[in-house]
């Protein structure tokens, strides 16, 4: 370890050359900056590049839940993602290494759209998955429901109110109470298959390679209704209309599916709200008063 280097990075360092068996060179890290939720790094080493991304130890868990949801996405070998090299605990610092990959300009396009829709075709006999992960660091309960509505209720909207009465928005859990009690009324006679799902598609988690091939990355997936991963890409912008068209040219959307995307969107503004606050509470109010309105 050099004398500027943190203990954690010549830890890190050592875990990713046993797994990769890389040559003893001299590790060189570099800052990518990051996000309100990790901290990331490009590692240079023994000729290979890593993406590494950084938080407190305690979040090794959601480390470990995102390596495997790469690997469950890779499996399904319908889009790219970066491929998972090793994860741990490094001298108090939780990381995780990720191959790196050049990431072209543009690529949320109709490749993608086809991609999507390609990957939604795997699917399962329940809603959920076999373990749960996280949606940015919120911890996001995956256990398996036959019913969607149900689970959708329960899993999905049902946590996020309780953890906004905890964040102090009592009027957000409240009102939620009410929207609680028509989803299985806005969801009525809608019995999507379960399909394979990104989980967290918004436009900063995807892209493409310089061959123009589709990648995504930092996933929260499970087996859903596949249009919770469009309403999520409509929800922030970022994708093309060619996109969206090379999608239903591949599984036309079922009717309904407007009034559906605002119910799924409400997850992301609800996770935002808790996570952030600000604007996010405000827009996740408007959503439930107008999802409520829509069953009176």
């Amino acid at each position: 370890m050099s004398p500027d280097e943190p203990a954690w990075q010549a830890d890190a360092a050592a875990a990713i050359r046993a797994a990769t068996g890389t040559s003893a060179a001299a590790p060189r890290w570099s800052s990518r900056g990051g996000s309100a939720l990790n901290a990331t790094w490009r590692l240079d080493l023994g000729g290979e590049r890593f993406f590494v991304k950084v938080n407190a130890a305690a979040h090794l868990a959601m480390f470990e839940a995102e390596a495997a949801g790469l690997a469950l996405l890779a499996a399904a070998k319908a889009v790219r993602v970066p491929r998972g090299i090793a994860s741990g605990v490094a001298s108090g610092v939780s990381f995780l290494a990720l191959e790196w990959q050049d990431i072209a300009a543009g690529g949320r396009d109709a490749a993608l759209g086809d991609a999507l829709a390609a990957l939604h075709r795997h699917t399962a006999a329940e809603h959920g998955w076999h373990r749960d992960n996280t949606i940015g660091t919120t911890p996001q309960d995956n256990t398996r429901t036959a019913d969607w509505a149900q689970f959708f209720g329960n899993r999905r909207i049902a946590p996020q109110l309780d953890r906004a009465a905890r964040n102090g928005h009592a009027k957000l859990q409240r009102d939620g109470e009410a929207l609680l009690a028509v989803i299985p009324r806005l969801l009525a006679r809608h019995a999507p298959v379960p399909s394979l799902l990104h989980g967290d598609l918004w436009s900063g988690n995807a892209g493409r390679l310089a061959d123009g091939t589709p990648i995504v990355w930092d996933p929260a997936p499970y087996y859903g209704d596949r249009e919770t991963d469009l309403a999520m890409c409509m929800l922030f912008g970022g994708f093309g209309a060619d996109f969206f068209a090379a999608y239903r040219a591949a599984w036309p959307l079922p009717p309904g599916h407007a009034m559906r995307c605002e119910l799924y969107s409400l997850y992301h503004v609800l996770n935002h709200a808790n996570l952030f606050g600000g604007g996010y509470v405000e827009q996740a109010s408007e959503l439930i008063g107008r999802l409520v309105a829509e069953v009176r």
